[in-house]
């Protein structure tokens, strides 16, 4: 009889947690949850300097003249202008903002930072 049948199931389970790396970061619930919050704080602060743009385009319509009725290149009103090219800019710039922020944050507080604040796991892996 194969002797791997005969184990007990918790032996089984135990086995197989050895096969895996013993440098896996595990991150506690309370991390997560945590990284979590900050995340959606991050995005809904985004979203609303996003609202606020966007929002920014009628107001600017029914309370300034000069924002459809100037000419700034060629016969193209200011309001033209910004909706035409600058928003897409100004909307690009925000994406890669957001996005390199919230990256920053996540490899901040989840995983892999205790391998890079702990000397020893970086002498092992950068032997002299």
């Amino acid at each position: 009889m194969d002797p791997r049948l005969s184990r007990p199931e918790h032996a089984v389970s135990q086995a197989g947690l050895g096969a895996s790396s013993d440098r896996e970061v595990r991150d506690t619930p309370a991390e997560v949850d945590a990284a979590f919050r900050a995340q959606r704080a991050i995005a809904l602060a985004y979203f609303f300097v996003f609202l606020i743009l966007v929002a920014a385009f009628p107001v600017l319509t029914m309370t300034l003249q000069w924002w459809t009725g100037a000419r700034v290149l060629g016969e193209l009103s200011p309001g033209f202008v910004a909706a035409a090219g600058g928003l897409y800019l100004v909307f690009a710039i925000l994406g890669i903002a957001a996005a390199r922020l919230s990256a920053s944050v996540e490899s901040r507080m989840l995983g892999g930072q205790q391998e890079l604040d702990d000397p020893e796991v970086s002498a092992e892996e950068n032997p002299p």
